[in-house]
């Protein structure tokens, strides 16, 4: 890790092992950084700088907020406090909120008085940011200095950060990928084999970019790093909690039992019937993504799941 410290601070809005990861690609390109946690579950370096002060992060232009979507309107409420319209607010959740399926960045402008706010998506995950992998990701933004301020606080060699204004594109690809990603975490669990597991990967992905063209977010941002980017990724098992969670369930794990399992907070386990019921209400086709739902609620048996995968009312467009 560098010991060299360049440019402004960058804050750090989480603890949990993706904020650490956040935290160490800061660190590695030589900035100084301050990470807030309720609970710091490591020690700090001499880059990083751990504080449970909401208001330390008030000296930082640029903050990633890395805390589970349930959490978040709480947590940047208060943050927001100590905020104003200079700061950059960049979050990395694979969720939404609520049966309205409202973003973060639509939660982050309803609490704080930031404005220049962004979306950070694609095949990232905390063990390879903290060692510094090979990676890339997407920054949605419509502000080009909170895209520059991304690129210079983790970007380099090893993570390249592409970007685009369609932050909703961003936000829904991520969290539909998410629930794919739980969905084939499950299939792997089920013993599936590589030519189901694709069938499932590509059928989600088709009805994901129709929920998301529904909601305003554009199709060709899915065929990206923020959707099938990061869903091959999964594929490849690259070591996210969802596989993991996937994988627990479907040998039998009980679902209060699940985020301990995979050491994190899983938003797809959530986010599954929230999506059931938009798919619902709006009458799109996506019988592939209500099946994995009710599979996650229990109301569908895992041996059931190859047999409707493969059934014509899933496999017809």
């Amino acid at each position: 890790m560098s010991e060299t410290i360049v440019g402004g601070k960058v804050g750090v809005l989480g603890g949990g092992a993706f904020g650490w990861g956040l935290a160490d690609a800061a660190a590695r390109a030589g900035r100084e950084v301050l990470l807030w946690s309720r609970r710091p579950q490591r020690e700090a370096t001499a880059a990083i700088t751990v504080t449970q002060d909401l208001a330390a992060l008030a000296s930082a232009e640029l903050i990633f907020v890395a805390v589970p979507s349930p959490y978040v309107a709480e947590v940047a409420g208060s943050l927001g406090e100590h905020l104003d319209g200079q700061h950059f607010l960049v979050h990395v959740s694979r969720g939404v909120v609520g049966e309205q399926l409202a973003t973060l960045t639509t939660v982050l402008r309803r609490q704080t008085p930031c404005r220049r706010i962004g979306a950070l998506g694609g095949p990232l995950v905390a063990a390879a940011l903290s060692a510094g992998a090979p990676g890339g990701a997407v920054i949605g933004t419509r502000f080009p200095e909170v895209r520059a301020a991304v690129r210079a606080a983790i970007g380099g060699p090893s993570l390249r950060i592409y970007s685009t204004d369609d932050v909703l594109g961003v936000e829904l690809g991520a969290t539909l990928a998410g629930l794919l990603s739980l969905a084939l975490g499950f299939g792997m669990g089920m013993g599936m084999g590589a030519a189901t597991l694709a069938v499932m990967a590509t059928r989600g992905l088709g009805e994901a970019t129709r929920i998301g063209v529904s909601l305003g977010a554009r199709a060709e941002t899915f065929q990206g790093l923020a959707g099938i980017g990061d869903l091959l990724a999964a594929f490849a098992d690259d070591g996210r909690p969802e596989v993991a969670v996937g994988k627990a369930l479907a040998g039998g794990a009980s679902r209060a039992a699940v985020s301990e399992l995979a050491g994190a907070y899983v938003e797809g386990v959530t986010v599954a019937r929230w999506i059931a019921g938009y798919i619902e209400r709006t009458g799109i086709s996506a019988p592939l993504l209500r099946m994995i739902a009710g599979a996650l609620e229990g109301q569908i048996r895992g041996d059931e799941v190859v047999e409707r995968l493969m059934a014509r009312e899933v496999g017809d467009e």
